[in-house]
C-alpha cells in the first residue's frame, strides 16, 4: 500500500510475510498464493505491499538462479503484490516447533550473516518495482548478549561496513540503493535505540541505519519522543519501521493478571519481559520465567515481547502497547517530513496466540491480516497521508 505524504514523496505499508514461514522457493511462491493475494483480496487493493521474508535456502535458490529471480518478480506482479522491503533477521527455521534463542543466528561476528545479507540486497534490487528505487531490509541487532566479546564486536563492525561498500557497489551497477536496518531488541547487544546509537555511529555509513520496532521499544519502557530524538540528533536514519504491539499487564502482582498472562506464555518464540523500576530496567528472558516466583519485581508494570494483534487487544486485563505504536507513527510520518518511508506490520504469532485466540484456518488469519492493515491505514489517513491506488 501506498500514500503520499503531504511533502510530496511517497510513504510505502507492508505487511511481513515472517508470519507464513517458509524455507523454500516453492515455499514462498505457495505462501503468495495462499496468504498474500487473498490479503490483497479482502482489503480491495488492486496492489499491496508485502515485506518478504526470504529463508537461507529460498534466498540461495534465487541468487544462484537469475531466472527464478525473475520468475519471482513475475509471481509478484501477476498476484498483485509489491516488495520494497526484506525481514533480514530470522536466517532459517522461523517456522520450527521451537524457534527461541536460535533466531539470533549467526551473529554479525558470523562470516555467514554477512553473506546471506550481501544476498538479500541483490535480490531485493531484483524485486523492486520499476517506479521504487530504494530498498530496506531489517537485520539483527548484532548478536544476543552473551558471548559477545570485544573480538566479536569488532568483526561485526567489519562486517557491516563490508556490507556498506558492497551496497554502494550495488547501486553503481543496479541503480537502486538498498539500505540495512539493526532492530534493536530485548536481550540483545543493541536493545534500545539508545544502545544502537554506539554502533552504528562507528560504522559511520548512513546505508547502515535502525529499524525502529515498536514492540521492541515499548517492551524495554523507552520513551517514543525521547528514543527519535536522541536518533536525529546523533544522525541516525531511521530506515524503516515495523508496526507491532507488545503485551502489557498494568497490575503483575495480582493473581488474575498473572493467570491471565500465563497462557501467553508458550513454546515457541521468545518472549522477553522487562518492568521499569527506580533503579532502572529490569527484565527476564521469557514470560515464563517472569511469572516463576519474584524473579521479577512486580510493584510496576510488565511488558511482553509478544507481538499481539493490533486491532484485538487482548481482554481484560491485559492490554496491548497500541498507544506508543500511534505515538512512535505520528512522530515517524506526522511531521513536515516523513523519518522513514518504509512501514511494515509484522505480527507473526498469530499461531502462538492461546487456543481461543487463534485464527482457525487460512480465512480467519487473511481476516486478521487485513484488519491490521485497515488499522495502520487509518492511522496514516489521519495522520493526513493519502492513500494511493
Amino acid at each position: 500500500m501506498r500514500f503520499r505524504h503531504p511533502d510530496g514523496s511517497t510513504v510505502h505499508l507492508a505487511y511481513c510475510t515472517n508470519v507464513h514461514p517458509a524455507e523454500t522457493l516453492d515455499g514462498v511462491l505457495a505462501q503468495l498464493r495462499d496468504h498474500c493475494e487473498p490479503v490483497r483480496r479482502r482489503l480491495g487493493r488492486d496492489r499491496l505491499g508485502i515485506g518478504l521474508w526470504l529463508a537461507k535456502g529460498a534466498a540461495h535458490a534465487l541468487v544462484t538462479d537469475p531466472s527464478a529471480l525473475r520468475g519471482l518478480r513475475c509471481e509478484l506482479d501477476r498476484r498483485g503484490l509489491e516488495v520494497v522491503t526484506l525481514n533480514g533477521f530470522p536466517y532459517e527455521g522461523f517456522g520450527a516447533e521451537k524457534v527461541k534463542y536460535r533466531v539470533y543466528t549467526p551473529d554479525w561476528a558470523d562470516p555467514e550473516r554477512l553473506e546471506y545479507t550481501t544476498s538479500l540486497a541483490r535480490l531485493l534490487a531484483g524485486l523492486l518495482p520499476d517506479d521504487v528505487p530504494d530498498g530496506s531490509i531489517s537485520t539483527l541487532p548484532l548478536a544476543w548478549r552473551t558471548a559477545h566479546d570485544t573480538e566479536r564486536a569488532e568483526a561485526s563492525r567489519t562486517a557491516l561496513r563490508t556490507l556498506a561498500e558492497r551496497l554502494d557497489a550495488l547501486q553503481e551497477l543496479t541503480g537502486r540503493s538498498i539500505r540495512i536496518a539493526l532492530e534493536p531488541e530485548p536481550g540483545c547487544v543493541v536493545e534500545t535505540t539508545h544502545d544502537a546509537i554506539g554502533p552504528l555511529t562507528a560504522i559511520g555509513h548512513d546505508r547502515i541505519g535502525i529499524c525502529v520496532d515498536t514492540c521492541h521499544l515499548a517492551t524495554s519502557f523507552e520513551d517514543p519522543h525521547t528514543a527519535l530524538d536522541d536518533l536525529v540528533r546523533a544522525g541516525i536514519p531511521v530506515v524503516k519501521s515495523q508496526l507491532s504491539a507488545a503485551l502489557h499487564a498494568e497490575q503483575p502482582h495480582l493473581p488474575e493478571v498473572r493467570e491471565a498472562l500465563r497462557a501467553f506464555a508458550e513454546p515457541r518464540f521468545l518472549h522477553q519481559t522487562r518492568t521499569s523500576t527506580a533503579a532502572g530496567l529490569r527484565g527476564t528472558d521469557d514470560l515464563d520465567e517472569a511469572l516463576a516466583g519474584d524473579t521479577l519485581p512486580d510493584g510496576a508494570p510488565w511488558r511482553a515481547h509478544f507481538h499481539v494483534p493490533l486491532h484485538a487487544a487482548p481482554t481484560a486485563p491485559l492490554t496491548s502497547t497500541l498507544p506508543v505504536l500511534k505515538t512512535v507513527l505520528t512522530r515517524l510520518v506526522g511531521g513536515p517530513q516523513p523519518l522513514t518511508r518504509h512501514l511494515e506490520v509484522e505480527t507473526y504469532t498469530w499461531q502462538a496466540l492461546p487456543p481461543e485466540l487463534r485464527p482457525k484456518g487460512r480465512a480467519q488469519l487473511a481476516d486478521g491480516i487485513a484488519a491490521e492493515l485497515t488499522l495502520a491505514r487509518d492511522l496514516l489517513t489521519d495522520l493526513g497521508l493519502k492513500e494511493l491506488p
